[in-house]
């Protein structure tokens, strides 16, 4: 699961990135302003990928692709990207969960037939 995870919250650090770019062009807000909001997830984005396996983990990743699409209001690509990387992040929790079940049922397997003596 982690490394789907991983995977989907690194494309939203670029994402961000480019989101921030456009973001700049509105003449509502300042620069200063798109790049602590842009900074902010990206950061959060980046961290996220050390914390996927830590109690809170998913659900702040959950919290990252809420704010993704609510970027829309400000970038309104963003609401297309926010939920293609939601639909992502589901992906990436619900197949990363049925991976690390099969990888665990094969270490009990393996385990269970190894020699005794070993």
């Amino acid at each position: 699961m982690r490394t789907l995870c991983a995977s989907t919250l690194i494309g939203e650090f670029f994402v961000i990135g480019f989101a921030g770019l456009v973001a700049m062009k509105s003449d509502d807000l300042t620069t200063a302003t798109v790049w602590t909001v842009c900074g902010i997830g990206m950061l959060l984005s980046v961290l996220l990928c050390g914390m996927i396996t830590r109690p809170g983990g998913i659900q702040l990743g959950w919290a990252l692709q809420i704010a993704l699409v609510a970027s829309g209001f400000v970038v309104p690509m963003m609401f297309i990207l926010g939920v293609a990387f939601g639909g992502l992040w589901w992906a990436s929790v619900h197949y990363g969960r049925k991976i690390d079940a099969v990888k665990a049922r094969w270490a009990a397997q393996e385990a269970a037939q190894a020699p005794a003596g070993s």
